[in-house]
């Protein structure tokens, strides 16, 4: 049942660390991390950048597989889609509330492509009231995205910087590499 409601059913048997192919010694750190993350850590957050097709997606997916295992309420959110679909509840006070109650609450939320695109400011309001949240109560969080910290503080340094203080231990990394979907044998 923690597999279903997580989001991530249907890829959570294909994206496992077994088989994540780190081949080469940044990827291996990579792997080494979100291993660690997913044994030890307690209330900090994991941050994976890169290009689109490195890795990031599989990685994040693999920790909340094994967190799952290990009885964790876990629970996927692809960022354009949820805060779109935030964005339009906000005149419906109850509504957005219990949506995104379920977002602050969960053990662990896991937000892939995070600012994918045009962030407006809608969709940054939206991202500091639920990382704030989840930063106050010192929940695990796991973010996926193109964008640097840098980047990120550029957009919003409130924002930024909390992901920044809460991945910092070792925890917020970059995926090298290229565009595993264009390999010819991918």
């Amino acid at each position: 049942m923690r597999i279903e409601r997580s989001g991530l059913a249907e890829v959570m048997s294909r994206y496992t660390f077994d088989a994540y192919q780190a081949t080469n010694p940044r990827l291996k750190s990579i792997k080494a991390a979100a291993l660690r993350y997913a044994e030890q850590a307690q209330n900090e957050w994991f941050v994976i950048i890169g290009r689109p097709g490195s890795g990031k997606t599989h990685i994040c997916t693999a920790i909340i597989g094994h967190l799952i295992e290990r009885g964790t309420n876990c629970k996927y959110m692809l960022w354009r889609d949820e805060v779109r679909e935030l964005k339009a509840l906000v005149n419906d006070a109850e509504a957005y509330k219990h949506r995104m109650d379920g977002l602050k609450n969960i053990d662990v939320l896991y937000i892939d492509d995070f600012f994918k695109g045009a962030p407006t400011d809608g969709d940054k309001n939206v991202a500091f009231e639920l990382l704030n949240s989840r930063y106050n109560q010192r929940k695990r969080t796991i973010i996926s995205g193109e964008r640097s910290i840098e980047q990120l503080m550029d957009i919003d340094e409130a924002i930024g910087s909390r992901i920044y203080e809460r991945s910092k231990g070792g925890y917020c990394l970059e995926s090298p590499g290229d565009n595993w979907r264009l390999r010819a044998n991918g």
